[in-house]
């Protein structure tokens, strides 16, 4: 397994974050990997850092970001006012794919939510990413709910 380590997202991390959303099938049609990046990119970057129940985290090994996930921690009224840990964007650089990094990195964000008291730690995975789903099965997660999108 490989040893890795975790920080929040700098701003220099911009480009290494958008090559590791656009590297998949659905990431190639969403994402834009202009250089510099898309002034949208910036925007979001700086709304994530100036909020604080918002983490942009990347992983690295041997100084070079090979992995990004976002926590968001969601205070609610429901189940005693539980606060969940919402974890999106997840992504680990084709080359350090099946080699442990994506578990590292799990128990790296499911540690912060139990960190911030959060009571469950819960996620979306698009349908068309069956590996991803046996993945999160193999973490503990449960397919429990069922999500709905709609596009603005």
């Amino acid at each position: 397994m490989t040893s890795i380590g975790f920080r929040q997202a700098q701003a220099a991390d911009l480009p290494a974050i958008i090559a590791l959303l656009a590297n998949d099938v659905l990431g190639q049609q969403r994402e834009d990997k202009s250089s510099p990046p898309n002034p949208k990119y910036v925007d979001a970057f700086d709304a994530i850092v100036a909020d604080p129940n918002q983490l942009l985290v990347v992983a690295t090994a041997d100084d070079e970001v090979i992995g990004t996930l976002q926590l968001t921690f969601i205070p609610g009224m429901a189940r005693l006012g539980a606060w969940r840990g919402q974890i999106e964007a997840v992504r680990i650089a084709e080359t350090h794919r099946n080699s442990g990094v994506g578990q590292q990195m799990f128990e790296w964000a499911i540690a912060q939510c139990r960190a911030r008291g959060c009571n469950l730690v819960q996620l979306t995975t698009d349908k068309a990413r069956p590996d991803a789903h046996r993945f999160y099965e193999r973490l503990g997660f449960t397919g429990s709910h069922i999500g709905y999108k709609l596009m603005l």
